[in-house]
């Protein structure tokens, strides 16, 4: 089991944030000790990085329930997860070819500006 601080070290998400995860049911009911304390099993941790994956690039919240949802219906959900993570994948893959360009267009910059000097 691993505490919430471990968790934060673990995914990078704030204590806040594993909060309000649990409480719009992203992130499952998470175990709590005799304390009341918030102990996260080690399927909790996966899940989380699973989910700071899909938030770094750039999946919205609703879409990320949607998908928690398909995933804890059971596996005659699998073709809809596969659908929704390629249809995220698409504009994964368009956020790329845009940086790509606009990387290109630093460089040009950057070539121009040394050839002043």
């Amino acid at each position: 089991m691993y505490t919430p601080a471990e968790v934060v070290e673990e995914t990078g998400f704030s204590i806040d944030t594993l909060r309000y995860y649990e409480k719009i049911g992203l992130l499952e009911r998470v175990d709590r000790n005799a304390a009341g304390q918030r102990r996260f099993s080690q399927e909790d941790v996966g899940w989380l990085g699973m989910v700071r994956c899909l938030r770094d690039t750039g999946m919205p919240i609703a879409t990320m329930l949607r998908f928690a949802e398909l995933v804890r219906a059971g596996d005659h959900t699998i073709p809809d997860r596969i659908e929704l993570l390629e249809e995220h994948d698409r504009q994964v893959q368009a956020q790329i070819a845009n940086l790509a360009g606009r990387q290109s267009y630093i460089h040009h910059k950057i070539s121009y500006y040394r050839s002043l000097l």
